[in-house]
């Protein structure tokens, strides 16, 4: 009998020696792993995004521990954080910088895709899984954002309601179970907590997905040449050193952002309690949100603006079979057409954002119409149609 600790711990030391041979494999596999010679500082966005990805658990898992997911006490709650809580102050204030930077490291890893065209067959579940976790992590920020329950977050989540409330025949139940209850109140709260907490767990799981299937089909490139005829590097130590560097000076604007301009990523409005019997005169979500949010105001009926808003994003899953054509050596117009056409849909989505800070008043509803609908003629239109630019000389 005495022996059956020793017997235990003798168990345990193996499994563990076994586990870390394992993740020693896994390590020396995954930094062997060959890659594109000439992929540039495009491809350090992946390397970001984790990083940003990592600083966000482990913020929000410590916030979670202060915070009081009730109407009465959440605002008292966050406050507290941020004025005994030792260091919280630093906590949220990391949290915050890090889902502006997050979005817009994620919005610049899509236009990467779209220019490079890196959604093409073989990769098309890159693509999709990379759409995946984009919405994933817009469900997520929205549900950080009511947390706080300040002005803005109260009334963010009465607009969303109401929104999801124009949908036909279901719109009325989604709106309750989206509020659980006539308006934004604790069981809203309650709800966008457990959201915000599993969701991201979610998200690390869908990460791990899309890091596999980049393994698994092989990292894309911004050659234009056949795969058998392209030079390969092994990720470590070609491509580790430029990640390390682009996250060191990613981290030197995080800072500086968190530091000295906390206004770009922060609402004045949020930092007063929620309060249902004052309608603040300008709602507004966060930056990554207004071009869904422009384009959920420039359409007259609601139902039709949510589709417009939610087609916006989806659109993005349906890309890999919009595009039929193939990566070929393209100049001349061809290379021209591509630039021009992408920066039409990004001016476009920019407007709409305009158009949403100004309440598609006067010439902005007419902006951010044709704003809508330049961003839709890329994908429905353009991309369809791009194989005729194909092969088209200088």
């Amino acid at each position: 009998m005495a022996a059956t600790p020793a017997r235990h711990t003798e168990q345990a030391e193996k499994e563990a020696h076994s586990f870390l041979q394992q993740a020693g494999a896994y390590a020396r596999h995954y930094g062997s792993m060959p890659l594109p010679a000439d992929l540039n500082w495009w491809w350090t966005i992946g390397a970001m995004l984790v990083a940003v990805l990592v600083l966000m658990l482990l913020s929000g898992l410590t916030l979670t521990l202060a915070y009081t997911p009730d109407a009465s006490l959440a605002f008292g709650s966050v406050e507290a954080i941020e004025r005994r809580m030792p260091s919280g102050w630093l906590l949220r204030a990391m949290h915050m910088t890090g889902a502006s930077f997050f979005m817009a490291a994620l919005y610049v890893h899509l236009l990467r895709g779209l220019y490079y065209r890196t959604y093409l067959p073989p990769r098309r579940g890159v693509w999709l899984s990379g759409c995946g976790l984009l919405v994933l992590v817009m469900v997520t920020a929205f549900a950080g954002y009511v947390l706080p329950w300040g002005q803005m977050s109260y009334w963010g989540a009465d607009v969303a309601a109401k929104a999801v409330g124009a949908v036909p025949f279901v719109g009325q139940g989604l709106e309750q179970v989206f509020l659980g209850g006539e308006s934004p109140g604790t069981p809203t709260l309650h709800r966008m907590l457990t959201l915000h907490f599993l969701l991201a767990f979610v998200i690390i799981g869908l990460v791990l997905v899309h890091v596999a299937v980049v393994h698994a089909k092989g990292s894309s490139s911004p050659s234009v040449q056949p795969e058998t005829r392209r030079k390969y590097l092994p990720f470590y130590p070609y491509f580790t050193t430029r990640d390390i560097l682009a996250v060191l000076i990613m981290a030197l604007g995080f800072v500086a952002v968190m530091c000295f301009w906390p206004g770009l990523i922060t609402e004045p409005a949020n930092y007063r309690p929620a309060n249902p019997l004052h309608t603040p005169a300008d709602i507004e979500p966060e930056w990554y949100f207004l071009p869904f949010y422009g384009m959920l105001q420039v359409v007259p009926s609601k139902f039709w603006g949510l589709l417009v808003s939610g087609g916006a994003v989806a659109v993005l899953f349906a890309v890999p079979w919009l595009d039929k054509g193939r990566r070929t050596a393209n100049g001349g117009w061809a290379r021209l057409a591509d630039a021009g056409a992408l920066l039409a849909c990004v001016g476009a989505a920019v407007t709409a954002a305009a158009a949403g800070v100004h309440h598609a008043q006067g010439g902005w509803l007419v902006a951010g119409q044709a704003a809508c609908l330049i961003y839709y003629l890329y994908f429905l239109v353009f991309l369809p149609l791009r194989t005729r630019f194909e092969g088209m000389g200088a």
